[in-house]
C-alpha cells in the first residue's frame, strides 16, 4: 500500500519505499502492476530494508516502550570502529569518552544511513540519491501551507463550535459574555490562510523568501493558485492584499547593486481598479493607492508615485520585466478566485491621468514577452477544459454509468483511443466489499456516546483514539487535515448521525469521476469537479481476502495488500507518518500475529473481478492522491478500509493517479526474474521504470 504523506517532504519523492498496490499499471500490454508480485519479491525487499536499517542501528536503536515504538535512543558507538574510522582518516585517535567526536561521528553515519535508504539529497554524487525537481519542491510547499491551512481551519471551527454553546448558556456571568464575544469576529483577525503564511514565514518554510526578477523554477507560465496566500507561501508574490509586488533598498547589495530600487517583480491583475484594461498580452495596468477597499473599484483619492508606482516607473526605465497573474472568480476556491500564472510582460510605459472618478492615477502599459507558451486566459475568462454538462455532450462515450446506478453519482466511461470504440469489460461494479467466506469480520466495536453530531473531542471516544481530536474539518463537504498511520472514525455502535465529521469518508462518491482510455496505460479515472486538498475521493473496493491464497495468481491486475501495521511501525522501508494516540493498541497484539504479519500483510482487496471505480486509478511517480487507512465499524489493523484523498488541489479533468510505492527491481514474475518494465506516468521526477 502507498504510504505517502500529501504533507510530508517526502511526499512526491521517488524512494525505495514498498507497498501495496498489485493493481494494474502504466502499459495496457505490460502493465507495471500487471503480475501479481510472488515471495521472492517479499523477501528480496525485506533485505533492502533490513540492510539499510543495520547501518542506522548502529547509531539508533528503537525503543518499543515509549510511544508505540516510534521513540528513538541514542546509542554509543563502539570505540574499536570509532578508533578504525580515525585511523583510515589519518586522525590521532580520541578517547571514546570524548563527547563532541562522538556525536560528530554518529552524525556522520547517521546520514551514511539516510543515503543508504535515499533520503539525503544534501551530496548530489551519493549512491541512490535523487535531487528533487523544482515543481516537487513547489507542490510540496503548498501541500504543506494546505496543512497549515487545514490546522487553522479547525481551530476557527472549534472557536465557532463553542461559541454556539456558549451562546446558548444562561447569561448572567460576565465571563460567559466574554467568551462569547471573543468569538464574534470582532478583534484578532481569523482568517485561517493568514495564520497559515505566518507560521511558514516563522519557521522559515516560504521556498523562495528572497525575491527575485523573472520566472521562478517549478512555477509555470498557467500555473493556477487558489488563494494569494498560496502564492505568498512559494514567494511567488509576497503580499496577500497588494497587487504590486516589489524589491526594497535592501537588495541595492549583492547582484543587483547596479540597478534602482524600488524595483517591481510581479502583479496581479484580478479586476479590481475601475481604470484596468485587460486586452491578454497588452496590458493598461492602474497602479496601486486611492482605491475605495469596499469592493465597489471606485477611487476614492490621488495616487502617489512612491512604492509600487515608484517600482513599476522604475521598471520602465530599466526595462526589467514583471510576472503577471490575472484573478479570476472560482467558486471552487476558498478564496472566492483561482490565479493563473501568464508569464513575463516588459512595462513599456507609464502616465499620469484623471482616472474615472476624477482622481488621479497612474497608468502602465505592459507587454508580454514574445517566446513564452501560449496565454491560458483570455480577458477575464478562465476554463479548465470543456467538462460536458450532459451524456449527450460527452464524446467517445462508451458507457453511461459503470455503475450500473450504484452509486449516487453516475460514472461515464470515454473511449476516443480504440478502433471500434469498447467499454471496460471483465468485471462486476460493486458499492460495498466484499468478504471470503474464510474470513470471520471483527464485531463492530464500541462508539461514542455524543448526540446529533460529534464537536467536542475531549468527550468523544473516537476522538480520543485519534489523539484527542478529529482528522477531518467540516469545510467543503469533509477534508482530512493530514495522513496519519491510521483514521479511527465513528463507526455502527456510535450515536452521532451521518452528518458527523468524523464520518466523512463513509459518505460515498460526492465527485463527478470519468473513466477514460489513455493510449498507453489502458484505462484512467479524472474528475470533472475541482477536488480540494484532503478530500477523500474513492474507497478501494474488491474482495478482501488473505494475501497468502493469491501469491500463486499471476495475471491479477487489481491487488491491494492492506499493509496498515506495516506502515505504522515503518516496516520493510516504509515512511513513518504523524503520530496517533491509538499507536500503543498495537502493542497487545498477539505476538505470533504480530510475526505473521511483519514481512507479509496478512490480507488484501482483491478487486479484478469484483471492484468499483478506485480499480481504473493508475501509477504515477508524482501522484494527486494518496493512501489512508480507516477504521470504523471495527478496530483491526490488518482489515482497514483503504481510502484515497486527494493530496493536492485537483482542477477539473486532470487524471487521479496515486503512487503504487513499488521499488526499483522489487517485483518478481512467476519466473522468478526481476520484472523491468517502463512507466508512462510522465512525471518529471518519473522513476523511468517500475520494476
Amino acid at each position: 500500500m502507498v504510504v505517502q504523506s500529501p504533507h510530508s517532504v517526502e511526499s512526491s519523492v521517488p524512494t525505495a519505499k514498498n507497498g501495496g498496490r498489485r493493481g494494474k499499471g502504466s502499459s495496457e500490454k505490460e502493465n507495471v502492476s500487471g503480475q501479481r508480485r510472488a515471495s521472492a519479491r517479499l523477501l528480496a525487499a525485506k533485505e533492502r530494508a533490513e540492510k539499510a536499517l543495520s547501518i542506522k542501528r548502529g547509531v539508533e536503536v528503537l525503543d518499543p516502550e515509549e510511544d508505540g515504538g516510534r521513540s528513538r535512543k541514542k546509542a554509543n558507538v563502539e570505540s574499536e570502529k570509532l578508533n578504525l574510522k580515525d585511523a583510515q582518516n589519518g586522525s590521532p585517535k580520541l578517547p571514546e569518552t570524548e563527547p563532541k567526536i562522538n556525536e560528530k561521528v554518529a552524525k556522520m553515519v547517521e546520514r551514511a544511513a539516510k543515503i543508504a535508504e535515499g533520503l539525503d539529497t544534501t551530496n548530489a554524487n551519493a549512491p541512490n540519491v535523487v535531487e528533487k525537481s523544482a515543481h516537487i519542491k513547489v507542490k510540496e510547499t503548498i501541500r504543506l501551507f494546505n496543512k497549515h491551512y487545514l490546522h487553522f481551519v479547525q481551530e476557527e471551527e472549534k472557536r465557532c463550535g463553542a461559541v454556539k454553546v456558549g451562546k446558548k448558556a444562561p447569561k448572567g456571568k460576565k465571563t460567559k459574555k466574554r467568551d462569547v464575544s471573543e468569538g464574534d469576529g470582532k478583534g484578532k483577525a481569523k482568517r485561517p490562510d493568514l495564520k497559515a503564511i505566518t507560521k511558514m514565514m516563522e519557521k522559515n518554510e516560504v521556498l523562495y523568501p528572497e525575491k527575485t526578477i523573472g520566472s521562478l523554477p517549478g512555477i509555470d507560465v498557467g500555473h493556477r493558485f487558489y488563494s494569494r496566500a498560496e502564492m505568498v507561501a512559494v514567494g511567488f508574490h509576497s503580499h496577500w492584499l497588494n497587487g504590486i509586488d516589489y524589491m526594497g533598498q535592501s537588495y541595492k547589495k549583492g547582484e543587483y547593486e547596479h540597478y534602482i530600487f524600488p524595483l517591481g517583480v510581479a502583479i496581479v491583475l484580478s479586476g479590481m481598479y475601475e481604470d484596468d484594461l485587460d486586452n491578454a498580452e497588452d496590458v493598461v495596468y492602474t497602479g496601486q493607492g486611492g482605491h475605495d477597499l469596499t469592493g465597489n473599484k471606485r477611487q476614492i483619492r490621488d495616487q502617489v508615485m512612491e512604492r509600487g508606482n515608484l517600482a513599476l516607473k522604475n521598471c520602465v526605465d530599466q526595462g526589467v520585466p514583471v510576472r503577471v497573474v490575472r484573478g479570476h472568480e472560482s467558486a471552487s476556491s476558498y478564496s472566492g478566485k483561482i490565479y493563473t500564472y501568464d508569464g513575463l510582460y516588459k512595462v513599456v510605459k507609464y502616465w499620469a491621468e484623471k482616472g474615472i472618478s476624477g482622481f488621479t492615477v497612474f497608468k502602465y502599459r505592459l507587454r508580454r514577452l514574445e517566446g513564452q507558451p501560449t496565454l491560458t486566459t483570455s480577458q477575464v475568462q478562465f476554463t479548465y477544459g470543456r467538462v460536458p454538462k450532459c451524456p449527450s455532450e460527452i464524446r467517445g462515450l462508451v458507457c453511461e454509468d459503470l455503475s450500473g446506478g450504484q452509486e449516487d453519482v453516475p460514472i461515464p466511461a470515454t473511449n476516443l483511443v480504440d478502433d471500434p470504440p469498447v467499454a471496460p469489460t471483465g468485471f462486476t461494479y460493486c458499492k460495498s466489499m466484499k468478504v471470503a467466506r474464510n474470513i470471520k469480520l471483527p464485531s463492530n466495536a464500541a462508539g461514542c456516546d455524543c448526540k446529533g453530531v460529534c464537536w467536542d473531542p475531549k468527550a468523544c471516544a473516537c476522538a480520543r483514539l485519534n489523539g484527542s481530536d478529529f482528522p477531518y474539518v467540516h469545510r467543503d463537504g469533509g477534508r482530512l487535515i493530514e495522513a496519519k498511520h491510521i483514521v479511527f472514525e465513528c463507526g455502527p455502535k456510535c450515536r452521532c448521525n451521518a452528518n458527523c465529521v468524523n464520518r466523512t469518508s463513509q459518505r460515498g462518491l460526492k465527485y463527478r469521476l470519468e473513466v477514460f482510455r489513455t493510449p498507453k496505460k489502458g484505462w484512467a479515472v479524472r474528475s470533472w469537479d475541482f477536488i480540494p486538498a484532503g478530500a477523500p475521493v474513492c474507497e478501494y473496493i474488491g474482495v478482501l481476502t488473505r494475501t497468502e491464497e493469491l501469491d500463486n495468481v499471476s495475471e491479477n491486475n487489481y491487488i491491494f495488500d492492506i499493509d496498515c501495521l506495516q506502515t505504522m511501525r515503518g516496516l520493510g522501508g516504509r515512511e513513518r507518518r504523524q503520530q496517533d494516540a491509538s499507536l500503543p493498541m498495537i502493542q497487545n497484539m498477539d505476538k505470533n500475529d504480530e510475526q505473521r504479519s511483519e514481512s507479509v500483510p496478512e490480507f488484501c482487496i482483491d478487486a479484478g473481478s469484483f471492484g468499483n471505480v478506485a480499480r481504473f486509478i493508475n501509477h504515477s511517480c508524482e501522484p494527486n492522491l494518496f493512501i489512508q487507512c480507516v477504521l470504523s465499524a471495527h478496530q483491526d489493523f490488518k482489515l482497514a478500509r483503504v481510502m484515497l484523498f486527494a493530496a493536492d488541489n485537483i482542477p477539473p479533468l486532470q487524471e487521479l493517479t496515486y503512487d503504487y510505492g513499488y521499488a526499483l527491481d522489487s517485483v518478481y514474475g512467476p519466473d522468478g526474474k526481476v520484472k523491468r518494465m517502463t512507466c508512462y506516468c510522465g512525471a518529471e521526477d518519473c522513476r523511468k521504470r517500475l520494476f
